[in-house]
């Protein structure tokens, strides 16, 4: 069985090495930039961050036949705030006609921006590789546990959700539009300026050039980068959009890759979250029953688990799940939990791609 709880102190060598196989800013490649991350996790989910600044949430999914912790995901709180902005370059399309040439052309342009309206922001997911494409789509239970976490916890967060995706990185952690673009008016790499970002955005706010720029004057490698996600965070980007997140042309100054986002009470897995008392059922009893992430916060913290849920025949209005998911949670009989079923979701939209100008 798989689990998902608070990261620990305890995990910090294992999210190191899974740090290491990415770029986000929220899993920073850096032991201690971590080491506070899982500090301020740890306080957030005990209830002890009262400014609403300072909360972040980091997952971790466990293996509890091997004990191994193979995966991460995160919520923070609130990405902005007035002298502390997120930051985003807004794409815009411009058109250009000559009477006498009778021709013109479409431009994609960009402009450094930024929002100080304090949206709360998904990131930080990691699968090892190892277990990618397992028959628990343990990637897609990394990624909406955080809006089942969202459900249980609205007053914690914005009503506005952003999720940055990764942009496509060159084999030795190079963004080619970094390259060609940032790395222009701030001089250092596309790493450095990544890890800078821990400790202040100051630097991005003072030194990007402001007014629009022709995305046309960059090379193609570059400029087909804006907007577009690399392979391996395509279905990550499917599953969002499942759930309502659309991209409003707002993309990474740093690797182009795009901001997607959704209302807090627009996401189906939100709306279909239920909060009710745990009770127990055999697995004959639950055969019919549909899979859900199902969550208790007693004595242990925070626990969910992928099980079949319950929910419709008790007269004493319980969710019955099996005992050994109760186990896994650390509930009792009558404790409170809370559950969404896997399954709901949108229509799928295709994917938004920006057309290279």
């Amino acid at each position: 069985m798989f689990i998902i709880r608070p990261a620990t102190a305890e995990d910090l060598p294992t999210l190191l090495k899974l740090a290491r196989m990415v770029h986000f800013i929220n899993l920073p490649n850096d032991r201690d930039a971590l080491a506070a991350k899982i500090v301020r996790s740890r306080r957030s989910f005990a209830g002890e961050c009262d400014d609403v600044r300072e909360r972040e949430y980091m997952f971790v999914l466990e293996d509890l036949d091997s004990g191994n912790v193979i995966g991460t995901s995160a919520i923070i709180s609130c990405i902005s705030w007035p002298g502390h902005p997120h930051t985003y370059l807004s794409l815009k399309r411009r058109s250009m006609f000559s009477e006498d040439l009778q021709t013109g052309q479409v431009h994609l342009t960009l402009e450094f921006g930024t929002d100080e309206s304090g949206p709360s922001e998904l990131g930080g997911l990691i699968l090892a590789p190892g277990y990618r494409g397992h028959a628990e789509k343990l990637g897609s239970f990394l990624s909406l546990v955080r809006l089942h976490f969202l459900a249980l916890h609205r007053e914690a967060f914005s009503d506005r959700i952003l999720a940055e995706l990764m942009g496509a990185l060159t084999p030795d952690s190079r963004n080619l539009l970094w390259e060609y673009l940032g790395r222009r008016f701030i001089n250092l790499s596309y790493t450095e300026a990544d890890l800078f970002c821990q400790h202040s955005k100051e630097f991005i706010t003072s030194l990007f050039p402001r007014g629009e720029i022709y995305a046309s004057l960059l090379p193609a490698e570059a400029r087909n980068l804006i907007g577009r996600v690399g392979e391996e965070t395509r279905p990550a980007r499917r599953m969002l959009e499942r759930q309502g997140f659309e991209f409003k042309d707002h993309v990474d100054p740093f690797d182009g890759g795009p901001y997607i986002e959704a209302r807090l009470d627009r996401i189906p897995i939100v709306a279909a979250t239920r909060r009710g008392r745990c009770g127990f059922a055999d697995d004959a009893a639950l055969a019919d029953a549909p899979w859900c992430m199902a969550s208790c916060e007693g004595e242990l913290g925070f626990r969910a688990v992928r099980t079949r849920v319950a929910d419709h025949a008790d007269p004493d209005g319980l969710a019955h799940i099996s005992p050994a998911a109760a186990k896994a949670l650390g509930a009792t009989e009558g404790d409170q939990i809370g559950w969404t079923p896997v399954s709901a979701k949108l229509d799928v939209p295709p994917i938004q791609e920006v057309p290279a100008s």
